[in-house]
């Protein structure tokens, strides 16, 4: 007979503990959120001021230079051009122009034609699109177009000279977020590759250890965990390219910035696509480490070494690049991975092994062309460091 006075246990376990474990999971969960939350808004300060800096001065030119009663569309044209990806700025003014003069165009031509109404309005829309895709092809360009014919169309009527203050618009509004990017508030063009490299490489270097860990102990989940992980990095990798694309375009167009085109920031915006190689090279080699470990095959002391040498190399690279100095401690590093790969190899593995020991190799050439150096001097020194035995040495990380 059960008791009514029971005590809060079940089985020895209290009955508050799964309420308990339910909150601090919640509390862990809103606090992450908060923080990503927090990252996006310091990450997006910077658009945000020029955005906002943009517009005013571009509403000030509109109004008080050119004497417009209500400059609405210099602008939204500002705020159009910096709210394009960092890198496609330039790109996105020549747009915006070409855009807004073909559906003047097209507008003005087809009212005189054919007068005004609805479907007037859907010809004139419909031509304007299809004219914008035949010169330019770019949604932007499109965009601008359509929205400029449905201004034209509805509004010609009763505003006059609408056409040449929209396009004046468009070209000062431009104009203004160029100058604002380049001039008055320039971003700084290492500080967006640092922020859009460092989960790159944060991901590559945390997984390679977490390989290497696995393969020392045989553990593995720990290995299917990295894989996974590995696998997740669409995001990082199209951040760091439009990172890459958002400082060349911050050192050619800012006078403050002109003197990092060739130094650091050329070097560091170079990396990206070695960088993507060394990704995909490194999801191999955890692939195969992850077979080594399910065979059962053999395993030197030398081969999570190598894995572990290649993360350290990973996190230098972070480090000198954020530095703004030359990588040369990075590719010591990677290629004291690869002379420890040449010791495993000719202790002895299996096949499963001998691809861990060449993805090793060829994540190592990656990393080093990453750092400046030409395709053909990496190889060089890849295959050099291959055949030398590994010297002991520090092996702080």
């Amino acid at each position: 007979m059960v008791a009514a006075g029971r005590s809060g246990t079940d089985g020895g376990a209290p009955t508050h503990a799964a309420p308990a474990t339910t909150v601090a999971r919640l509390r862990a969960r809103l606090w992450g959120t908060l923080r990503d939350r927090g990252r996006r808004v310091r990450g997006i300060g910077g658009l945000a001021l020029q955005a906002g800096l943009a517009a005013a001065l571009s509403w000030l030119v509109v109004r008080q230079v050119l004497h417009v009663s209500q400059p609405v569309f210099a602008p939204i044209s500002a705020v159009s051009t910096l709210a394009a990806s960092v890198g496609q700025r330039l790109r996105r003014t020549v747009e915006l122009i070409i855009g807004v003069t073909v559906g003047v165009l097209v507008g003005d031509l087809l009212l005189t034609v054919t007068g005004t109404g609805w479907w007037q309005l859907a010809l004139i829309v419909v031509l304007a699109i299809l004219v914008a895709l035949f010169l330019a092809g770019s949604a932007a360009v499109v965009i601008q177009a359509g929205a400029t014919a449905v201004l034209i169309a509805t509004l010609s009527p009763s505003v006059r000279d609408l056409e040449i203050p929209r396009f004046v618009d468009a070209l000062v509004g431009g104009a203004v977020a160029l100058l604002v990017t380049a001039v008055l508030l320039p971003l700084s063009p290492l500080r967006v590759l640092n922020r859009a490299a460092r989960p790159v490489l944060d991901l590559l270097s945390t997984t390679l250890d977490a390989t290497a860990g696995a393969l020392a102990d045989g553990d593995i989940d720990r290995a299917l965990v990295a894989r996974t992980k590995l696998r997740e990095n669409k995001d990082e990798l199209r951040a760091l390219i439009e990172a890459t694309q958002g400082a060349r375009e911050a050192s050619t167009l800012s006078p403050v910035h002109w003197h990092e085109r060739h130094g650091p920031v050329g070097r560091y915006a170079q990396a990206a696509e070695p960088i993507d190689r060394a990704m995909r090279n490194a999801g191999t080699l955890i692939r195969r480490a992850v077979t080594v470990i399910e065979d059962g095959e053999q395993v030197p002391k030398a081969l999570p070494g190598a894995v572990a040498d290649l993360a350290a190399a990973v996190r230098l690279l972070k480090r000198q690049f954020a530095a703004g100095h030359e990588p040369t401690e990075a590719r010591a590093r990677a290629l004291r991975a690869v002379c420890a790969a040449g010791d495993a190899y000719r202790e002895g593995v299996g096949f499963s092994g001998a691809v861990v020991v060449a993805q090793v190799r060829t994540t190592t050439s990656d990393l080093l062309v990453a750092t400046g150096l030409a395709q053909e001097v990496a190889n060089r020194l890849v295959r050099r460091a291959f055949g030398r035995p590994r010297r002991p040495a520090d092996d702080r990380r």
